[in-house]
């Protein structure tokens, strides 16, 4: 009930019961006038809803204004500063919708500070194994290099295996950095003008030996007098190149091939990546760029890898406002795609 509806409704009891006992005294002395009753009542009434007015709006805004400056304040508050609306008596009719508003939104902040807080506790378990696995590897040997082997071949194994659990470490540590940057915006991108297919060929020539170890065919479908040029960060779109292709030549079947496509897209240049393994499950697509993800523990764990490629691939890819995309059906492989802007 608003303030209007109370005071009209409590102003007319009081108007009827003044006019009922007036009526009632004249009548009973024999004086009844109709007339003067009907005005007298009107008068009350009129006297009443003014008074009462004042008198209930006054008790009402003192009980809720507290609470509603509270509730103004902390939406000012969300919009960096703003000084809080005037609090007046039309808010106290508007007032259930904006408590109902404002607790809907306290809700979704809760809601999403306990996401938050998840996705903090999950990568704080991620980042404590992935940082485990090389540390507990290099004590592990040197360890047993202390105790005096005594073969030299043995311990020159030993002493490889620890440099390579280092160089790993080393990775995660610098990939973190990189996405700590980024995230902060720190890192700036030097843009420029650049032909893609040509770093493509760049990349592709930097994997020829990872691809034939794991017998993989790299294949480039466009035309080699086809040229796109994009306006971008050449060292950041390389890094993403190298992330991508190196994953499919990682994750694809023996004897298969990677795709690489190009395709012009309005004012953008589509580029894809493209591979025939094994695929990967609907469920984690929406946690691929996450980091430290993996979709296969206990089979990836033991490929080389900081955990952090597809995460660094996102980032630099949205940092240039463009977006990256991922489709992949079991069985028979996955395409990543990304997007940056023509020269």
């Amino acid at each position: 009930m608003t303030p209007h509806s109370l005071t009209l409704t409590l102003s007319f009891l009081i108007a009827s019961f003044c006019v009922i006992v007036l009526a009632l005294y004249q009548y009973f002395n024999n004086q009844l006038d109709i007339p003067f009753v009907g005005l007298f009542g009107i008068t009350v009434l009129l006297i009443n809803y003014f008074i009462g007015r004042i008198l209930v709006s006054q008790y009402i805004n003192r009980k809720i204004k507290p609470i509603y400056n509270i509730i103004q304040r902390s939406k000012t508050n969300e919009k960096k500063g703003l000084s809080p609306k005037e609090f007046n008596t039309n808010v106290i009719e508007n007032l259930d919708s904006d408590v109902e508003s404002w607790a809907s939104s306290k809700n979704e902040e809760i809601e999403s500070l306990k996401s938050l807080e998840q996705y903090r506790k999950d990568y704080v378990g991620n980042i404590s194994h992935e940082l485990k696995t090389p540390i507990f590897a290099i004590q592990g040997y040197i360890h047993t290099l202390l105790e005096d082997v005594g073969d030299k071949k043995l311990e020159r194994k030993f002493l490889k295996r620890a440099a390579e659990n280092t160089d790993r470490l080393s990775n995660i540590v610098s990939d973190l950095e990189m996405i700590t940057k980024i995230e902060a915006g720190v890192a700036k991108l030097n843009k420029e003008r650049f032909e893609i297919r040509q770093l493509l060929e760049d990349v592709v020539q930097d994997l020829v030996n990872q691809a034939e170890k794991a017998e993989i065919n790299i294949k480039i479908k466009n035309k080699e007098h086809e040229e796109y040029y994009i306006y971008a960060d050449r060292e950041g779109v390389q890094k993403v190149l190298i992330n991508l292709i190196s994953n499919s030549i990682k994750y694809g079947k023996k004897g298969g091939e990677t795709v690489l496509n190009i395709f012009d897209v309005d004012e953008f240049v589509l580029i894809e990546v493209s591979d025939d393994g094994l695929g990967i499950d609907e469920q984690h697509l929406n946690h691929l760029f996450d980091r430290f993800y993996r979709v296969e523990k206990s089979r990836n764990r033991n490929i080389a890898g900081s955990g952090l490629g597809l995460s660094i691939v996102k980032h630099i890819v949205e940092a240039h406002g463009q977006d990256i995309n991922v489709r992949s059906t079991p069985g028979k492989g996955s395409t990543f795609g990304f997007t940056m802007p023509k020269a």
